[in-house]
């Protein structure tokens, strides 16, 4: 009996809509995510993080006619820190928000297509705001980092959860907020929780399930992992037991992977950066105290560390050494030989230029103008010049034995740059950094480590150094070692920058504003205010022939919550939460 031709109709219709399938993220999409213009698939527009778009219709004579497309509110009353990157993929932008919340909006409308909200339970405790810097596209899914400390994977078309980990527990004062790193089909992540005396380490594991396949402690005494067909397996220590840590204080040593990783296919290597020691007090700590502030480079197929490079040893001013490293070509001056380098501007306001391939320094130098803790960094140790007059004093030894010296020390423990971040142009060969000015007066206190308690062991108040400015966007010269041009703002700068190669950087500030600046010399060439302070990275792709700018738009973070007199001095400004995408107007 033959079928009537109405049914054999549909029945086609049918099988042609299920051909049809959404497409999927490739190890090869995340790989040339620098290359392609037609997407942002990866946290830093690259895993190396150089923030850098080859597109240039957007330039220093066009910018002048770039205005918003539409914009998207995250709604509620969830508003506080907004500091995500978003992805554009496939015509969708994925965007995290504050208490870890994920979006999916149409990339050129900004109609809403899904959204997931975490359930968090009361007891989180997030150090530096509710916020999240992004996710990580994988396959058909889209996966993040939540405050409770859990990672969750969506169907990336319809926002279902399609796998859920633990990565600890929030209750021992785990957290995670950075976005994750995507290399060689795993989700490589780290944990927050530095101040409350958490173990730091990075963890791979498969994108698609889940599943563990390597933990990498990076506080030097604590075991990793391999996973082999499912069996755990020694891994080997990550160090020499009491090697650099005395005692029992690196079972609670801190080193938190907090803002994320980056990774060079060159050379086969992700590079993490990792927080302070823990406690603060640095006299309860003799030694280095590794992994803590440093650069840790480590095999992905492996999981063992490969190289470090320590930017403060024996940390005592809370300088962490999160900061991103960013790999790029380094033209040594003397010789003209091409080294494979990496770029951090570390919260210590020392930038270092390293050798990816074994952690050599091959430079270093001030991106900011106040440093009192250091006198230099020894280029033939790689070690600081420490200003021992400059570090906190031992409580043991006052009168009282309940509070050390007190001293002003500068930076401030909020860093010459903190979590936002910088950009690399290899057209001007030039990195462009978000620093701040400010010190901070100091003190240590005698601490003892309770699980979920805070484990500081120090006082501080942060003020700020010039009545006029906090914040400087800075052009660094990395071969010159020095600063080419600043841009000065009143308030401090808390977002990341993005540089193209129509010779702009662009970037956030607290007080509202998206701007745009020439990237040879620093002049403003546009701004558009967004209504609430901009402390995210700004993101650009391409569709239709058209180039595109957005960046997520909502005051806070660390500073408002750890700000001191600092925070007093910009209680002005408005919390928020929205995105905003812009074009040039009639494309021209």
């Amino acid at each position: 009996m033959k079928k009537p031709f109405a049914l054999s109709l549909i029945a086609a219709a049918l099988m042609v809509a299920g051909s049809v399938q959404a497409k999927e993220v490739t190890d090869a999409d995340i790989s040339n995510d620098a290359k392609t213009t037609g997407d942002v698939v990866h946290f830093g527009l690259g895993q190396q993080g150089q923030r850098y778009s080859t597109l240039d219709k957007i330039n220093t004579k066009t910018v002048k006619n770039l205005v918003p497309v539409w914009s998207f509110s995250f709604g509620g009353e969830k508003q506080r820190g907004q500091e995500s990157q978003p992805l554009v993929f496939d015509g969708k932008m994925y965007v995290t928000a504050s208490y870890s919340r994920i979006f999916a909006l149409d990339a050129k409308t900004g109609k809403k297509l899904w959204k997931y909200e975490h359930r968090l339970p009361e007891g989180i405790m997030p150090c530096c705001d509710v916020i999240n810097r992004g996710a990580a596209l994988y396959d058909n899914l889209v996966i993040f980092a939540t405050l409770d400390a859990q990672l969750v994977a969506l169907n990336k078309d319809t926002g279902k959860v399609v796998w859920k980990e633990k990565i600890d527990d929030y209750a021992a004062g785990y957290s995670a907020s950075a976005a994750p790193l995507i290399v060689k089909g795993m989700v490589v992540t780290g944990v927050s929780g530095g101040e409350f005396g958490v173990e730091g380490r990075l963890e791979a594991r498969d994108a698609k399930t889940g599943k563990l396949i390597w933990i990498r402690p990076t506080v030097e005494g604590h075991m990793g992992y391999k996973w082999v067909n499912g069996e755990k397996t020694d891994n080997g220590i990550s160090g020499t037991l009491n090697a650099t840590w005395t005692g029992d204080l690196w079972k609670t040593g801190g080193a938190a992977t907090w803002n994320g990783a980056t990774y060079d296919p060159e050379t086969n290597l992700i590079f993490v950066g990792t927080g302070n020691p823990s406690p603060w007090n640095s006299h309860l700590r003799p030694g280095d105290n590794l992994f803590s502030s440093a650069t840790v480079a480590i095999n992905p197929d492996t999981g063992k560390i490969v190289w470090h490079y320590q930017t403060t040893p024996h940390d005592g001013w809370d300088f962490d050494g999160v900061n991103e490293f960013v790999s790029f070509d380094y033209k040594d001056p003397k010789t003209g030989k091409i080294i494979k380098a990496g770029g951090k501007a570390d919260r210590n306001g020392f930038f270092f230029v390293i050798d990816r391939t074994n952690g050599k320094l091959i430079n270093a130098f001030p991106f900011v103008k106040d440093i009192t803790w250091a006198k230099g960094i020894d280029l033939n140790t790689g070690r600081p010049i420490y200003n021992d007059d400059n570090r906190p004093g031992n409580p043991a030894a006052g009168e009282d034995g309940k509070k050390g010296k007190t001293v002003f020390a500068a930076p401030s423990f909020l860093g010459g740059k903190n979590q936002m971040q910088m950009a690399y142009n290899p057209k001007t060969g030039l990195f462009y950094v978000p620093a701040n000015e400010w010190g901070m007066d100091i003190w240590n206190e005698p601490v003892s480590y309770k699980r979920g308690a805070a484990y500081l062991g120090a006082g501080f108040t942060i003020k700020a150094l010039h009545d006029d400015y906090i914040g400087a966007l800075r052009a660094v010269d990395p071969v010159a070692g020095k600063i080419v041009w600043e841009n000065k703002n009143f308030a401090p700068l808390w977002g990341g920058v993005l540089t193209t190669a129509g010779n702009l950087s662009f970037y956030g500030t607290p007080e509202g504003y998206l701007k745009a600046l020439d990237a040879k010399t620093g002049k403003e060439v546009w701004s558009f205010q967004t209504g609430s302070g901009v402390v995210a990275p700004p993101i650009t792709w391409e569709e239709g022939g058209e180039q595109y700018v957005a960046v997520v738009s909502g005051w806070g973070g660390a500073v408002p919550l750890w700000g001191g007199d600092v925070a007093r001095r910009v209680n002005f400004l408005e919390q928020g939460g929205s995105v905003w995408v812009f074009k040039l107007h009639n494309g021209k």
